[in-house]
């Protein structure tokens, strides 16, 4: 039972990173880091959504380290959309 749920988890995840390679490409605003980001909101809603009700299998409690990877991906991601902000100049002050 703990491999078929794995295995749910693994299918979701590569489905949701297919999907969002496709729409990125056909919206022609495909970047490494829009990639990382919506791949990451997807994890965290596959985590969610494949999450057991009752008993945490041993698999899924590595999970909580690449959560926290992920999150931690997506704040150097933030932190230097903001430094090529103000290094460029556009916020106005």
């Amino acid at each position: 039972m703990t491999t078929e749920r794995r295995l749910w988890f693994v299918r979701g995840q590569v489905a949701w990173m297919v999907v969002t390679i496709l729409a990125l490409s056909v919206l022609s605003v495909f970047s490494y880091e829009s990639f990382f980001i919506v791949s990451l909101i997807g994890f965290l809603v596959v985590t969610e959504l494949t999450a057991p009700a009752v008993a945490t299998p041993a698999w899924r409690k590595r999970v909580r380290w690449l959560i926290a990877l992920g999150l931690v991906g997506f704040a150097l991601v933030i932190a230097r959309r903001i430094s090529v902000t103000v290094s460029t100049g556009l916020v106005a002050w």
